[in-house]
């Protein structure tokens, strides 16, 4: 296996592109990658322009036709070895998370098991394309359906998951019989580009999987060029809709994953405690840079309120903020200098705005990693739904209060709020939780579940604009985005047997 970085660009190692299995330096333009903890620049990544993608995309073009017609159970095989490999440079993977992300050791391999577990089910491949037959749906008429790939497909994935969210794409897509072009964020390129290695050392053949690092460059030319047949994004809400309006302009299919603000409703009979344990976790891991994060607790009564922020407020002494490196913190940097900047303007502006920091992480330093991007956890009680921090994500380690007197004032706020990515409720109350469930306008719904995310045999996705597009991500949606059903109903007339002409509308009257 071609190890990934050994291209030096003066005495910064640069991160190319894999393209028909091979790396890549062609590019003149490059972006600086950074280690979040430190400040300090690492890597340089290489940026394709226009050419470069077109060349990754003819690869996959060319790769296509042999690909598609291997039976599913021998690319379900190569997905199976590529499992055992994750499994195997784990560690490595984690590091390279943590070196260019900042998240804690332990989080990126939760975040790597995830991705492993869409692996694991792209390994069903043959269930998960066998059809559907139906037999004398007519006299001596047979039916059955087929599921048959699209052809050349692309992701374009964030900078939060660079281990997971692709492989929500490719594994499932390749499975299915697609050759893919991979455009992961440019912040963080180096775990995406050797996990995508490991899968050519599994035995993928040249040009099924090709990886190109880029900028709005590289996105548009996957976008307008009429070789790809879908889109699947994951990103901010704005981005989202920009991928999607573009692709489906071009005739593209398009799942485009954005933004999200995930409530949680804390009612006057939750366990406090178990709430105030979920919470913290939940709010405060990856450093909040994740779409799933809950940023908003919605404390029904003033005395639920009060026992809430009484008890995060003692439970925040404990985090632990700083590298990577150190399993014992609970979380790491953000992930630039201006994404930092940004959480501490959105602070500023909820504090301006009328609301109370309980507890203020805007001025944290680590000892050793002064000029790292940190923010410390940040609590912020009286938050009202017209303050600018209520309505956007933050994307950052700020959780907030909004006190309501009822359950149904609660619900009300979530299903105005324009996003709806994931939710949930803390109750002992079975009828209560019922409700939610039924009523709330959200796709991913937990009670007494803070991160609701659902397992790989099922999907991902919102509603409202935290989704754009009919099917989710991953699970049983991801085999129909990769995939055309295609209906085939034959007969096979008896010898000598010749039926009149029928000019009417076939029906089995």
């Amino acid at each position: 296996m071609q190890k990934t970085q050994q291209h030096l660009n003066g005495s910064v190692e640069s991160v190319g592109h894999l393209i028909n299995g091979e790396m890549n330096y062609s590019s003149d333009k490059t972006q600086d990658v950074f280690n979040p903890s430190s400040g300090v620049v690492t890597k340089q990544v290489l940026l394709a322009d226009k050419q470069t993608v077109e060349g990754a995309i003819t690869a996959a073009e060319t790769a296509f036709p042999e690909w598609r017609d291997i039976p599913p159970v021998k690319r379900a095989r190569v997905m199976f070895r590529f499992k055992e490999l994750l499994e195997q440079h784990a560690e490595k993977i984690c590091q390279l998370i943590g070196e260019e992300h900042g998240k804690i050791s332990h989080d990126a391999m939760g975040e790597l098991q995830r991705g492993i577990e869409n692996v694991e089910f792209a390994c069903y491949a043959p269930e998960l394309l066998k059809g559907e037959h139906s037999k004398n749906v007519g006299p001596g008429i047979d039916c059955w359906s087929e599921f048959q790939p699209l052809g050349v497909v692309a992701g374009i994935t964030p900078f939060n998951f660079p281990a997971m969210v692709p492989m929500w794409m490719y594994p499932l897509a390749i499975v299915c019989g697609n050759c893919f072009v991979l455009k992961p964020s440019e912040r963080d390129p180096s775990s995406t580009l050797f996990i995508a290695e490991l899968l050519h050392e599994a035995g993928l053949p040249n040009g099924v999987l090709n990886v190109v690092n880029g900028g709005k460059e590289a996105v548009d030319t996957l976008l307008h060029d009429e070789r790809i047949e879908a889109v699947s994004f994951v990103g901010s809400t704005p981005i989202a809709e920009y991928i999607y309006s573009t692709a489906t302009a071009n005739g593209k299919r398009c799942q485009a994953l954005g933004g999200a603000k995930n409530h949680a409703i804390v009612m006057p009979d939750a366990d406090i405690d178990n709430a105030v344990s979920q919470l913290i976790g939940a709010a405060f891991g990856s450093c909040g840079e994740r779409c799933m994060a809950l940023s908003v607790a919605v404390a029904v009564g003033n005395e639920t309120g009060d026992a809430l922020i009484n008890k995060m407020q003692d439970a925040m002494k404990s985090l632990r903020v700083g590298a990577y490196s150190d399993s014992n913190n609970d979380f790491g940097p953000l992930i630039t200098k201006e994404h930092r900047e940004k959480v501490i303007a959105y602070i500023n502006s909820a504090e301006e705005q009328g609301a109370s920091i309980v507890v203020d992480g805007r001025n944290i330093k680590v000892g050793g990693f002064e000029e790292g991007y940190f923010v410390g956890g940040t609590l912020i009680d009286n938050v009202t739904s017209d303050m600018i921090s209520y309505k956007e994500e933050i994307f950052g380690p700020v959780l907030q209060v909004v006190r309501v007197n009822t359950m149904q004032e609660a619900m009300k706020l979530i299903n105005d709020h324009e996003y709806g990515n994931g939710t949930c409720i803390f109750t002992r109350d079975g009828e209560a939780a019922r409700f939610f469930t039924d009523k709330i306008k959200v796709g991913m719904v937990g009670v007494n579940i803070p991160l609701p995310v659902p397992i790989a045999s099922q999907s991902f996705g919102g509603w409202k604009r935290s989704l754009f597009g009919d099917l989710y991500a991953y699970g049983p949606d991801g085999v129909l985005f990769y995939t055309h059903r295609k209906t085939i109903t034959q007969r096979w007339p008896s010898a000598g047997v010749r039926e009149g002409t029928n000019f009417s509308m076939p029906t089995m009257k």
